[in-house]
């Protein structure tokens, strides 16, 4: 009887570049090493190298309810070493925001209205309850 790992559905590869969508302050990661037991049941282990220098280790089945997409680990673009070609996502044309508009043009920012002061008023002294 020989197991194999062709039963699973992987979701990133050896080269392949990656975002996180809820950590953009590790910046960008590439897969550098991939793990696939061969034991029924067995897991599927991928390794991601971040910007920020740090590596973190991910589930890498998608029929696993931990694997890394679920946790919003997202490829940004796909790298086949064997061919040495790379193949991009295509990118969808969007509308750039209000601040992406502002970009070439100096940012200042407005003076504060004044509010007319109003006057205090004093207020009056309370009055004491007798005691019971």
């Amino acid at each position: 009887m020989e197991y194999s790992a062709t039963g699973k559905r992987l979701y990133l590869r050896l080269g392949d570049r990656v975002t996180h969508l809820r950590y953009e302050e590790w910046g960008e990661g590439a897969v550098v090493e991939e793990r696939t037991s061969i034991v029924p049941g067995g897991t599927c282990l991928v390794r991601l190298l971040w910007e920020d220098g740090q590596q973190r280790t991910f589930n890498n089945d998608l029929d696993h309810e931990q694997c890394c997409y679920f946790f919003g680990v997202r490829k940004i673009h796909s790298f086949d070493p064997f061919e040495g070609t790379e193949t991009r996502r295509p990118e969808h044309p969007r509308a750039p925001t209000p601040i992406e508009d502002l970009r070439g043009d100096p940012v200042a920012r407005a003076p504060r209205a004044r509010r007319p002061a109003k006057p205090r008023e004093i207020a009056s002294p309370r009055k004491r309850l007798p005691a019971k």
